[in-house]
Protein backbone atom coordinates (compact mmCIF):
# COMPACT_ATOMS: atom_id res chain seq x y z
CA UNK A 1 0.00 0.00 0.00
CA UNK A 2 1.18 3.49 -0.72
CA UNK A 3 2.20 6.46 1.36
CA UNK A 4 2.49 10.04 0.21
CA UNK A 5 5.11 12.71 0.74
CA UNK A 6 2.66 14.60 2.93
CA UNK A 7 2.29 11.73 5.38
CA UNK A 8 4.31 11.35 8.59
CA UNK A 9 6.44 8.97 6.55
CA UNK A 10 8.26 12.02 5.22
CA UNK A 11 10.54 11.10 2.37
CA UNK A 12 9.70 7.38 2.36
CA UNK A 13 9.16 6.03 -1.13
CA UNK A 14 5.69 4.65 -1.83
CA UNK A 15 5.42 0.89 -2.28
CA UNK A 16 3.95 -0.04 -5.66
CA UNK A 17 3.24 -3.75 -5.67
CA UNK A 18 2.27 -3.77 -9.36
CA UNK A 19 5.63 -2.19 -10.25
CA UNK A 20 7.58 -4.59 -8.05
CA UNK A 21 5.76 -7.55 -9.62
CA UNK A 22 7.32 -6.73 -12.97
CA UNK A 23 10.61 -8.18 -11.73
CA UNK A 24 10.75 -11.94 -11.16
CA UNK A 25 14.03 -13.74 -10.56
CA UNK A 26 15.12 -17.26 -9.82
CA UNK A 27 16.18 -17.50 -6.19
CA UNK A 28 19.93 -17.87 -5.81
CA UNK A 29 21.23 -20.34 -3.19
CA UNK A 30 17.74 -20.92 -1.78
CA UNK A 31 18.97 -23.09 1.10
CA UNK A 32 21.41 -20.53 2.54
CA UNK A 33 20.16 -19.62 6.05
CA UNK A 34 19.46 -15.90 6.44
CA UNK A 35 18.81 -13.77 9.51
CA UNK A 36 17.18 -10.48 8.55
CA UNK A 37 18.52 -8.25 11.35
CA UNK A 38 16.66 -5.07 10.43
CA UNK A 39 13.00 -4.70 9.59
CA UNK A 40 10.02 -2.76 10.89
CA UNK A 41 6.33 -3.40 11.56
CA UNK A 42 3.58 -0.77 11.56
CA UNK A 43 -0.02 0.05 10.72
CA UNK A 44 -0.72 3.70 10.06
CA UNK A 45 -2.06 6.04 7.43
CA UNK A 46 -2.87 3.37 4.90
CA UNK A 47 0.48 1.62 5.10
CA UNK A 48 0.17 -1.73 6.83
CA UNK A 49 3.21 -3.92 7.32
CA UNK A 50 2.35 -6.43 9.99
CA UNK A 51 2.98 -10.16 10.34
CA UNK A 52 1.09 -11.21 7.17
CA UNK A 53 2.91 -8.65 5.02
CA UNK A 54 6.28 -9.53 6.53
CA UNK A 55 5.68 -13.24 6.02
CA UNK A 56 4.71 -12.62 2.40
CA UNK A 57 8.20 -11.21 1.93
CA UNK A 58 10.16 -13.66 4.07
CA UNK A 59 8.37 -16.61 2.41
CA UNK A 60 9.11 -15.38 -1.12
CA UNK A 61 11.89 -17.89 -1.78
CA UNK A 62 14.90 -17.26 0.41
CA UNK A 63 15.57 -19.24 3.60
CA UNK A 64 14.82 -16.59 6.24
CA UNK A 65 15.32 -18.40 9.55
CA UNK A 66 14.94 -15.46 11.95
CA UNK A 67 14.42 -11.71 12.06
CA UNK A 68 15.16 -8.75 14.29
CA UNK A 69 12.70 -5.87 14.69
CA UNK A 70 14.15 -2.36 14.93
CA UNK A 71 12.28 0.59 16.40
CA UNK A 72 10.13 2.74 14.14
CA UNK A 73 7.72 4.50 16.56
CA UNK A 74 5.02 1.89 16.04
CA UNK A 75 2.18 1.50 18.55
CA UNK A 76 3.54 3.88 21.15
CA UNK A 77 1.34 4.21 24.21
CA UNK A 78 -1.19 7.00 23.89
CA UNK A 79 -1.13 7.85 27.60
CA UNK A 80 1.26 7.99 30.50
CA UNK A 81 4.71 9.54 30.98
CA UNK A 82 6.45 10.46 27.72
CA UNK A 83 9.54 8.42 28.52
CA UNK A 84 7.43 5.25 28.87
CA UNK A 85 5.39 5.62 25.68
CA UNK A 86 7.93 3.63 23.58
CA UNK A 87 7.12 0.60 25.75
CA UNK A 88 3.97 0.24 23.66
CA UNK A 89 6.11 -0.63 20.66
CA UNK A 90 7.97 -3.33 22.58
CA UNK A 91 4.68 -4.76 23.88
CA UNK A 92 3.28 -4.82 20.34
CA UNK A 93 6.33 -6.50 18.80
CA UNK A 94 6.67 -8.99 21.62
CA UNK A 95 3.11 -10.09 20.83
CA UNK A 96 4.04 -10.61 17.17
CA UNK A 97 7.08 -12.58 18.28
CA UNK A 98 4.90 -14.73 20.53
CA UNK A 99 2.58 -15.44 17.60
CA UNK A 100 5.56 -16.58 15.54
CA UNK A 101 7.00 -18.64 18.41
CA UNK A 102 3.74 -20.61 18.56
CA UNK A 103 4.77 -22.34 15.35
CA UNK A 104 1.49 -21.52 13.69
CA UNK A 105 2.98 -19.05 11.21
CA UNK A 106 5.82 -21.03 9.69
CA UNK A 107 9.40 -21.83 10.60
CA UNK A 108 10.85 -18.31 10.56
CA UNK A 109 11.52 -17.00 14.07
CA UNK A 110 9.98 -13.57 13.51
CA UNK A 111 11.16 -10.77 15.81
CA UNK A 112 13.35 -13.16 17.79
CA UNK A 113 15.30 -10.05 18.69
CA UNK A 114 13.70 -6.68 19.49
CA UNK A 115 15.44 -3.30 19.34
CA UNK A 116 13.31 -0.62 20.94
CA UNK A 117 13.68 3.02 21.83
CA UNK A 118 14.50 4.84 25.04
CA UNK A 119 15.45 8.48 25.28
CA UNK A 120 19.10 8.29 26.26
CA UNK A 121 19.14 12.02 27.04
CA UNK A 122 17.31 11.10 30.22
CA UNK A 123 20.75 10.27 31.52
CA UNK A 124 20.76 7.99 34.55
CA UNK A 125 16.97 8.02 34.64
CA UNK A 126 16.85 6.01 31.41
CA UNK A 127 17.84 2.89 33.36
CA UNK A 128 14.31 2.59 34.72
CA UNK A 129 12.95 2.71 31.15
CA UNK A 130 15.41 0.07 29.99
CA UNK A 131 14.43 -2.16 32.90
CA UNK A 132 10.79 -1.74 31.86
CA UNK A 133 11.58 -2.83 28.28
CA UNK A 134 13.32 -5.90 29.64
CA UNK A 135 10.33 -6.76 31.81
CA UNK A 136 7.98 -6.39 28.83
CA UNK A 137 9.96 -8.49 26.34
CA UNK A 138 12.34 -10.51 28.50
CA UNK A 139 14.85 -12.53 26.52
CA UNK A 140 13.78 -10.98 23.22
CA UNK A 141 14.79 -7.43 24.09
CA UNK A 142 18.28 -6.78 22.81
CA UNK A 143 18.95 -3.08 22.62
CA UNK A 144 18.07 0.51 21.84
CA UNK A 145 18.04 2.69 18.77
CA UNK A 146 18.10 6.40 19.49
CA UNK A 147 18.26 8.03 16.07
CA UNK A 148 21.07 10.56 15.75
CA UNK A 149 20.73 11.39 12.03
CA UNK A 150 21.29 15.12 11.54
CA UNK A 151 22.48 17.28 8.67
CA UNK A 152 22.78 21.01 8.10
CA UNK A 153 20.51 20.65 5.06
CA UNK A 154 16.99 20.52 6.56
CA UNK A 155 15.54 18.96 3.41
CA UNK A 156 17.33 15.71 4.17
CA UNK A 157 16.15 14.79 7.65
CA UNK A 158 12.84 13.29 8.75
CA UNK A 159 10.91 16.01 10.63
CA UNK A 160 9.36 13.35 12.84
CA UNK A 161 12.80 12.80 14.36
CA UNK A 162 13.98 16.21 15.52
CA UNK A 163 17.63 15.57 16.35
CA UNK A 164 20.01 18.14 17.84
CA UNK A 165 23.25 18.60 15.96
CA UNK A 166 25.61 17.20 18.59
CA UNK A 167 23.39 14.57 20.18
CA UNK A 168 26.10 11.92 20.54
CA UNK A 169 28.46 14.38 22.21
CA UNK A 170 26.00 15.62 24.82
CA UNK A 171 26.70 14.74 28.43
CA UNK A 172 23.12 13.61 29.08
CA UNK A 173 23.10 11.27 26.06
CA UNK A 174 26.41 9.75 27.06
CA UNK A 175 25.24 9.24 30.61
CA UNK A 176 22.22 7.35 29.29
CA UNK A 177 24.33 5.46 26.75
CA UNK A 178 26.52 4.25 29.59
CA UNK A 179 23.58 2.37 31.06
CA UNK A 180 23.29 0.09 28.00
CA UNK A 181 26.43 -1.92 28.64
CA UNK A 182 25.56 -2.25 32.31
CA UNK A 183 22.33 -4.04 31.35
CA UNK A 184 23.86 -6.10 28.54
CA UNK A 185 22.10 -4.11 25.82
CA UNK A 186 23.40 -3.02 22.42
CA UNK A 187 23.05 0.22 20.47
CA UNK A 188 21.80 0.53 16.90
CA UNK A 189 23.28 3.67 15.36
CA UNK A 190 21.37 5.46 12.63
CA UNK A 191 23.11 8.57 11.36
CA UNK A 192 24.37 10.13 8.14
CA UNK A 193 27.82 9.69 6.66
CA UNK A 194 29.27 13.02 7.93
CA UNK A 195 28.57 11.78 11.49
CA UNK A 196 30.45 8.48 11.32
CA UNK A 197 33.52 9.98 12.99
CA UNK A 198 31.33 11.09 15.91
CA UNK A 199 30.13 7.51 16.34
CA UNK A 200 33.73 6.30 16.43
CA UNK A 201 34.46 8.68 19.30
CA UNK A 202 31.36 7.47 21.16
CA UNK A 203 32.10 3.78 20.59
CA UNK A 204 35.70 4.25 21.74
CA UNK A 205 34.50 5.86 24.96
CA UNK A 206 32.29 2.83 25.72
CA UNK A 207 34.31 -0.17 24.50
CA UNK A 208 32.15 -2.68 26.37
CA UNK A 209 28.90 -1.62 24.67
CA UNK A 210 28.12 -3.45 21.41
CA UNK A 211 27.29 -1.00 18.62
CA UNK A 212 25.98 -1.70 15.12
CA UNK A 213 26.03 0.95 12.41
CA UNK A 214 22.80 0.92 10.41
CA UNK A 215 22.62 1.14 6.62
CA UNK A 216 26.40 1.33 5.95
CA UNK A 217 26.46 4.71 7.63
CA UNK A 218 23.84 6.58 5.61
CA UNK A 219 25.67 7.91 2.53
CA UNK A 220 23.74 10.99 1.34
CA UNK A 221 23.24 11.81 -2.32
CA UNK A 222 20.36 14.29 -2.21
CA UNK A 223 19.94 17.93 -1.22
CA UNK A 224 23.31 19.55 -0.67
CA UNK A 225 25.00 16.29 -1.72
CA UNK A 226 23.30 15.94 -5.12
CA UNK A 227 25.80 15.19 -7.87
CA UNK A 228 28.63 14.79 -5.36
CA UNK A 229 28.85 11.00 -5.25
CA UNK A 230 32.63 10.95 -5.55
CA UNK A 231 33.04 13.51 -2.78
CA UNK A 232 30.63 11.61 -0.53
CA UNK A 233 32.45 8.33 -1.08
CA UNK A 234 35.81 10.00 -0.51
CA UNK A 235 34.59 11.14 2.92
CA UNK A 236 32.59 8.02 3.75
CA UNK A 237 35.29 5.42 2.99
CA UNK A 238 38.03 6.59 5.40
CA UNK A 239 35.42 7.21 8.10
CA UNK A 240 34.23 3.60 7.77
CA UNK A 241 37.79 2.33 7.99
CA UNK A 242 38.45 4.40 11.09
CA UNK A 243 35.22 3.21 12.72
CA UNK A 244 36.22 -0.40 12.07
CA UNK A 245 39.17 0.13 14.44
CA UNK A 246 36.62 0.01 17.28
CA UNK A 247 36.26 -3.73 17.98
CA UNK A 248 32.84 -3.28 19.60
CA UNK A 249 31.31 -1.92 16.36
CA UNK A 250 29.54 -3.97 13.69
CA UNK A 251 27.88 -2.78 10.48
CA UNK A 252 24.65 -3.59 8.65
CA UNK A 253 24.92 -3.95 4.88
CA UNK A 254 21.70 -2.63 3.39
CA UNK A 255 19.30 0.25 3.77
CA UNK A 256 20.43 1.73 0.46
CA UNK A 257 16.99 1.88 -1.12
CA UNK A 258 15.91 5.07 0.64
CA UNK A 259 15.28 8.47 -0.89
CA UNK A 260 18.32 9.94 0.86
CA UNK A 261 20.70 7.58 -0.94
CA UNK A 262 19.77 9.13 -4.28
CA UNK A 263 20.05 5.99 -6.39
CA UNK A 264 16.53 6.62 -7.74
CA UNK A 265 15.68 3.02 -8.55
CA UNK A 266 12.03 3.97 -8.10
CA UNK A 267 12.12 6.39 -11.02
CA UNK A 268 12.81 3.68 -13.61
CA UNK A 269 10.10 2.12 -15.74
CA UNK A 270 11.10 -1.32 -14.46
CA UNK A 271 12.25 -2.29 -10.96
CA UNK A 272 15.97 -2.97 -10.66
CA UNK A 273 17.46 -6.42 -11.12
CA UNK A 274 19.68 -7.99 -8.50
CA UNK A 275 22.61 -7.47 -10.87
CA UNK A 276 21.89 -3.74 -10.98
CA UNK A 277 21.61 -3.49 -7.20
CA UNK A 278 24.81 -5.44 -6.64
CA UNK A 279 26.78 -3.34 -9.12
CA UNK A 280 25.48 -0.09 -7.59
CA UNK A 281 26.22 -1.08 -4.01
CA UNK A 282 29.50 -2.94 -4.57
CA UNK A 283 31.85 -0.08 -3.53
CA UNK A 284 30.00 0.42 -0.23
CA UNK A 285 29.58 -3.25 0.64
CA UNK A 286 33.12 -4.23 -0.32
CA UNK A 287 34.60 -1.36 1.70
CA UNK A 288 32.64 -2.43 4.78
CA UNK A 289 33.57 -6.10 4.48
CA UNK A 290 37.23 -5.28 3.90
CA UNK A 291 37.28 -2.94 6.90
CA UNK A 292 35.19 -4.90 9.41
CA UNK A 293 35.59 -8.47 8.18
CA UNK A 294 32.67 -10.83 7.64
CA UNK A 295 32.44 -11.57 11.35
CA UNK A 296 31.32 -7.98 12.01
CA UNK A 297 29.10 -7.48 8.93
CA UNK A 298 25.47 -8.50 8.43
CA UNK A 299 23.21 -8.04 5.43
CA UNK A 300 19.88 -6.34 6.31
CA UNK A 301 16.67 -5.65 4.39
CA UNK A 302 15.38 -2.46 6.05
CA UNK A 303 11.88 -3.45 4.92
CA UNK A 304 9.34 -2.08 4.34
CA UNK A 305 11.20 1.24 4.06
CA UNK A 306 13.33 0.03 1.15
CA UNK A 307 10.42 -1.75 -0.51
CA UNK A 308 9.73 1.40 -2.52
CA UNK A 309 12.88 0.60 -4.52
CA UNK A 310 12.92 -3.19 -4.96
CA UNK A 311 11.31 -6.45 -3.94
CA UNK A 312 12.46 -8.60 -1.03
CA UNK A 313 13.63 -11.64 -3.06
CA UNK A 314 15.51 -9.40 -5.50
CA UNK A 315 17.28 -7.69 -2.60
CA UNK A 316 18.57 -10.96 -1.15
CA UNK A 317 19.66 -12.13 -4.60
CA UNK A 318 21.71 -8.93 -4.84
CA UNK A 319 23.33 -9.67 -1.48
CA UNK A 320 24.23 -13.17 -2.65
CA UNK A 321 25.79 -11.73 -5.78
CA UNK A 322 27.82 -9.34 -3.65
CA UNK A 323 29.04 -12.28 -1.53
CA UNK A 324 29.88 -14.45 -4.53
CA UNK A 325 33.62 -14.51 -3.80
CA UNK A 326 33.25 -15.22 -0.08
CA UNK A 327 34.08 -18.56 1.51
CA UNK A 328 31.33 -20.74 2.96
CA UNK A 329 32.27 -19.57 6.46
CA UNK A 330 32.26 -15.92 5.43
CA UNK A 331 28.85 -16.32 3.79
CA UNK A 332 27.49 -17.90 6.96
CA UNK A 333 28.71 -14.87 8.92
CA UNK A 334 27.38 -12.29 6.46
CA UNK A 335 23.93 -13.85 6.15
CA UNK A 336 23.22 -15.28 9.59
CA UNK A 337 25.97 -15.89 12.14
CA UNK A 338 27.11 -12.28 12.67
CA UNK A 339 23.53 -11.17 13.32
CA UNK A 340 22.89 -14.17 15.54
CA UNK A 341 25.98 -13.43 17.64
CA UNK A 342 25.34 -9.71 17.90
CA UNK A 343 21.68 -10.07 18.86
CA UNK A 344 22.18 -13.36 20.75
CA UNK A 345 19.59 -15.35 18.80
CA UNK A 346 19.29 -18.80 20.34
CA UNK A 347 17.56 -20.38 17.32
CA UNK A 348 20.48 -19.73 14.94
CA UNK A 349 23.83 -21.52 14.87
CA UNK A 350 26.58 -19.02 15.73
Amino acid sequence: MNTTASSPFHGYLPVREDWLDRRREEILEPDLPIVDPHHHLWDRLGWRYLLPELLADTNSGHNIVATVFVQCRAMYRADGPAELKPLGETEFVNGIAAMSASGGYGQTHVCEGIVGHADLTLGARVEAVLDAHLRVAGDRFRGIRHIAAWDADPSIGNPNYAVPQDLMQSAAFREGFGRLGKLGLSFDAWLYHPQIDDLAVLASAFPDTPVVLNHVGGPLHIGAYTGKQKDVFARWQPAIRALAACPNVHVKLGGLGMRINGFDFHEKDEPPSSETLAATWKPYVETCIEAFGAKRCMFESNFPVDKGSYAYPVFWNACKRLAKGASASEKADLFSRTAARFYRLASVAQ
